[in-house]
């Protein structure tokens, strides 16, 4: 009766849905906000074939200390991440914490935003010493993002930056930017360490984004013209990082999906995030079972 279910927290208008429900044998679930909080936030920097922690102090800002020396490589990761993104802050919120400033965009280029953000101080007067004159946003046939800017304030001409799939991106460069600062070709060794890297975070169900650059000859692409096909430039790019992102598993979702297995019910998530990301996720709230 309708009674009897409420007392076991069970609210129904129509019977059919319980009826429904009773007779479920799989539940497709998506990952993103419905496994997981939709709270991501930057965890691991990779440049200079070196990994970096993303510290953050107490109150969820960059702490002094913590925040990323200077460095050729660095700078150039970091601006890749504050042009190669829709996501802005809302308005009049100078007064609030990056960490919890609203913002208008997808989860992920919030996260990156956010961190941009506590590293730069200002990611609007950034960009706006960058004009972006072109967009390709990011579809997931492509698997990646880019744009091209004016960058009057460091060589002239225009700059063009991509960010997506760690395994898209590398495809497209032929040159990364080392430790000691210096631009050299990618060889078998740095693949190799890319795919630990990339490995690596994915198994720590990190959701891993690929960067690069490219500056465009200003006499072959000069002032006014027409980017409207840029599958022609995509080569011969300068690889810069790769930047993990974490979303944490709800606290609810593990039992809940227990007891959807005693009742005979599996559960599948449904997600875009690299197999071993999703494999990384699966494990963590018990869609996979150990071994």
């Amino acid at each position: 009766t309708a009674q009897s279910l409420k007392s076991k927290n069970c609210l129904l208008q129509k019977l059919e849905a319980v009826e429904t429900l009773g007779s479920t044998s799989v539940i497709c679930t998506d990952k993103t906000g419905t496994l997981t909080e939709n709270k991501m936030s930057v965890a691991h920097l990779w440049y200079g074939r070196q990994i970096h922690d993303a510290t953050r102090a107490d109150n969820g800002d960059i702490s002094t200390a913590a925040r990323r020396p200077k460095s050729k490589g660095w700078e150039a990761l970091a601006r890749v991440m504050g042009l190669c993104s829709r996501a802005v802050f809302r308005e009049n919120q100078d007064h609030i914490a990056v960490k919890d400033r609203l913002c208008n965009g997808d989860a992920s280029e919030m996260a990156l935003l956010k961190y941009f953000e506590s590293e730069y101080g200002n990611t609007e007067a950034f960009r706006n010493q960058y004009p972006k004159i072109y967009e390709d946003p990011f579809n997931a046939f492509k698997q990646y993002q880019l744009s091209i800017h004016e960058q009057a304030v460091d060589r002239g001409g225009h700059i063009l930056v991509i960010k997506g799939a760690p395994e898209k991106i590398i495809d497209k460069c032929s040159t990364f930017i080392n430790a000691n600062e210096e631009e050299v070709q990618i060889d078998g060794g740095f693949i190799a360490s890319f795919n630990e890297i990339d490995a690596r975070l994915a198994n720590k169900g990190e959701r891993v984004f690929g960067f690069a650059h490219k500056f465009l000859d200003p006499v072959e692409f000069p002032e006014g013209c027409d980017f409207g096909r840029t599958d022609r430039l995509l080569y011969n790019l300068c690889f810069v990082g790769l930047v993990s992102l974490t979303d944490p598993p709800r606290a609810t979702v593990p039992v809940a999906v227990s007891s959807c297995r005693r009742a005979g019910i599996k559960v599948i998530m449904v997600t875009g995030d690299h197999p071993i990301t999703a494999k990384a996720i699966g494990r963590a709230v018990g869609i996979i079972s150990p071994g």
